[in-house]
């Protein structure tokens, strides 16, 4: 189940058991439309997206040295390619 999505989706269900269902505070069961849940896209999944293929911080601070260094724009161009390749 997506947990997630259901959350977003339910603003009712506090809790989720993968067998059970979802419920509600009152720990009363929550009907779910998976159709509906398996449908939906997380509208900030490239944050996590790019987290992952951002460079290290160190990796980034030597790019950022080694540019005021050269004169280039190695780390710029590096982060770019991750926000091009994720967009919002």
């Amino acid at each position: 189940m997506n947990h997630k999505a259901i959350y977003k989706l339910y603003p009712t269900v506090v809790t989720i058991d993968d067998t059970a269902g979802a419920f509600d505070k009152d720990d009363n069961k929550v009907e779910i439309d998976l159709k509906l849940v398996n449908a939906w896209v997380n509208p900030e999944a490239y944050k996590e997206l790019r987290a992952r293929e951002y460079p290290s911080i160190q990796e980034q601070l030597d790019m950022q040295y080694w540019d005021a260094i050269n004169g280039t724009t190695t780390w710029q161009d590096a982060i770019q390619a991750v926000k091009n390749k994720y967009p919002k």
